[in-house]
């Protein structure tokens, strides 16, 4: 080191020093020990709650069926114990890739360890330098990502703003190279459908290929003939009006993984050039033949989607007769804006004091300024859980607006 020149914070500081800056900030992230899944009850740091934060929207990572098919599937081993290309691909892995080709009504389907790999994996196998991905501004960081790692040319679009996705493509036809739009079907912070159909239309006029993620929308929405396929079998599209599907099994399957599904040259390909797929450990196959079980349950049982549909329709119900600044959402997924990341945490925390975990979701999740409570409704949710949420948001709204109302700072205190 030069003599004189000033020192360098060591790594400690540095660490300490970031950290002092998000809390100080509202934004410093804690997590919450669970005893075991929710169902929606749940003890949580040794509490008694009900849970508003689960993705298990037609509650089945607790059906009996789909653990019991866990258990029989561990007897197949503990792990896939390599690669799916090396040795780690298994029969049950197999028979899910088929039932979720079927359910989505694609040819073939792959199986990921996460919706991250699989996102990263199918972007990154896709296009490449000299090429173009077309992205809205709100995509989940796992598209964000897989467009920063692809080394094309990243365009990006305002939120479901359709002239401003034709000037991007627009764009990218001038510079050349293939080009994939890439969407959520359904947003996960603000629970609002992508505008799939003339999406698609744009992408037919340009020449671009459409890639759906469904995450948030396979197993609660879909067509007559596919009724748990998502969002994209929702707004009519067929196999080649989005050629690209993906979806995760740990949300509405209520287990772990996910998928791309589409065309056999599709599947073909990524086995071929998708990183995240051939690089990685296979899924265990207690988790293939969980899900496998949970997709088996959906098919059969659509009385879950319509209990998720009328709790959803409840709870707006309640949440406009107490005038709260909800989303325009009509999925799981109901967002409560407040803004202010302080408010967010203090309104979390005095929930949480009535038995209601939901969910506090702060920058940089969502853009600075749309702090949010992110409650997420399931099947498994009975009428009374719902009312009893909405009065506890009420009363702990109150108690915020008088405590403005006296001048009383209010400070988020710990979960």
């Amino acid at each position: 080191m030069t003599s004189g020149a000033p020192s360098k914070p060591t790594l400690a500081e540095t660490l300490q020093a970031r950290l002092a800056e998000r809390r100080q900030r509202g934004l410093y992230r804690q997590i919450k020990t669970l005893d075991e899944a929710p169902s929606p009850h749940a003890l949580v740091d040794g509490r008694p709650m009900v849970a508003f934060s689960s993705n298990d929207y037609l509650g089945l990572a607790r059906h009996p069926q789909v653990i019991a098919a866990q258990q029989q599937g561990a007897r197949l081993g503990a792990g896939a114990t390599a690669s799916h290309l090396v040795n780690g691909h298994l029969r049950v892995h197999e028979a899910l890739q088929e039932e979720i080709a079927a359910a989505t009504g694609r040819e073939a389907a792959l199986v990921f360890s996460s919706g991250y790999a699989a996102n990263l994996g199918a972007i990154g196998a896709l296009i490449g330098r000299g090429d173009c991905i077309v992205s809205d501004k709100l995509n989940h960081a796992s598209l964000i990502d897989g467009a920063r790692l692809s080394r094309a040319e990243s365009l990006r679009f305002a939120h479901s703003d359709m002239g401003a996705l034709e000037r991007q493509l627009q764009r990218a036809q001038s510079l050349g190279g293939n080009t994939l739009v890439a969407v959520d079907g359904v947003y996960s912070m603000d629970g609002d459908c992508a505008p799939l159909a003339e999406i698609a239309r744009l992408c037919r006029r340009y020449g671009a290929w459409l890639m759906v993620d469904e995450a948030h929308g396979f197993g609660v929405m879909g067509s007559e003939a596919r009724p748990i396929a998502g969002s994209a079998a929702a707004a009519g599209l067929s196999a080649d009006e989005a050629p690209v599907l993906m979806g995760t099994l740990g949300k509405a399957a209520g287990n772990a993984g996910a998928f791309v599904a589409g065309s056999r040259a599709l599947i073909d390909y990524l086995l071929q050039f998708a990183r995240t797929y051939v690089y990685t450990t296979g899924m265990p196959p207690a988790v293939a033949a969980g899900a496998l079980a949970a997709l088996q349950v959906m098919a059969r049982e659509p009385e879950r989607r319509r209990q998720l549909r009328d709790n959803v329709a409840r709870f707006r119900r309640g949440a406009g007769q107490l005038g709260l600044p909800l989303c325009d959402s009509a999925s799981p997924i109901q967002p409560l804006l407040l803004g202010c990341e302080h408010t967010v945490m203090s309104i979390a925390a005095e929930l949480a004091a009535r038995g209601y975990l939901v969910g506090a979701i702060r920058p940089p999740t969502v853009p600075a300024g749309t702090a949010r409570l992110r409650i997420t409704l399931s099947a498994a949710h009975s009428g009374a859980e719902i009312d009893g949420l909405l009065e506890a948001l009420g009363a702990s709204l109150a108690t915020l607006r008088s405590a403005a109302a006296a001048g009383i700072e209010v400070r988020p205190h710990a979960l």
